[in-house]
């Protein structure tokens, strides 16, 4: 019997944007063999251009996003968590790249199976794109559950002083849609629920495929005129690991 998965369509995809990428590294102790029952994780398996791959101490003393530099982040989700997968004594990595994709079922897949390590094994999970740490009861409400799925959570929105008065907001995550993140810059702390709202609504408008336009205008009644879209970036920029769209708040508001 063919089991019929719910269909992740990108109801406003436009062609031509960049590649996807799915990253997660989740910790433990893994036993064989793996039997992921579609009706349960709802997941036809590994994607193309996906791979799942196995290490532990032996090969890599450290395992990958548990060392003292990415501590100071992940501690801040769930130290507890975080020492424990400091110890785990194997790490399963699912990374790789969908081209320009027309529908989100690629995640849908690679989830489905991240959630099965999850319940076979696995103590915690490691998005490094959100900088999250996830147990697998979160992972299940926020990640798993949702169908349809709420793109937000898959996103982080990062909020830092520039100046006393000034704030930067930036998006991280958006590469799982193929889509650049964000970056706007010179925010008056007045403004920062209105870029925020702004993130949101870019994040689903790219994750339901729609491009940001090089230098498309912004028209809100809850942010000043001038605001105005750019490319720029490269995916090796550790602010974002993406490319991202900049935008700059007019000095003066």
């Amino acid at each position: 019997m063919t089991t019929q998965l719910p269909d992740w369509k990108r109801p406003s995809h436009q062609p031509g944007g960049g590649n996807a990428m799915v990253f997660y590294a989740l910790y433990g102790h893994f036993t064989k063999p793996i039997n992921i029952m579609p009706e349960i994780y709802r997941t036809t398996g590994v994607p193309p251009g996906i791979t799942v791959k196995l290490t532990n101490r032996e090969q890599h003393p450290v395992l990958p996003f548990t060392e003292a530099s990415f501590a100071r982040i992940m501690q801040t989700n769930n130290p507890e968590l975080f020492k424990r997968i400091q110890t785990a004594p194997e790490c399963i990595v699912i990374q790789g790249e969908i081209a320009d994709p027309s529908d989100l079922n690629y995640l849908r897949d690679t989830i489905g199976v991240a959630t099965y390590f999850l319940d076979n094994g696995a103590i915690g999970l490691i998005d490094p794109q959100q900088l999250k740490l996830y147990d697998g009861a979160t992972w299940r409400k926020e990640i798993f559950l949702p169908n349809p799925p709420n793109w937000l959570d898959h996103a982080v929105i990062l909020v830092s002083r520039e100046t006393e008065n000034m704030l930067w907001i930036h998006t991280r995550g958006t590469r799982k849609f193929g889509r650049p993140d964000l970056s706007i810059r010179n925010v008056p702390s007045s403004y920062r629920q209105a870029v925020i709202d702004l993130c949101n609504r870019f994040i689903r408008l790219q994750a339901n495929g729609e491009q940001i336009a090089e230098g498309q205008e912004i028209v809100l009644p809850t942010l000043p005129p001038g605001l105005a879209c750019h490319h720029a970036g490269n995916l090796e920029d550790p602010d974002f690991n993406n490319v991202h769209i900049e935008i700059q708040f007019p000095l003066g508001n």
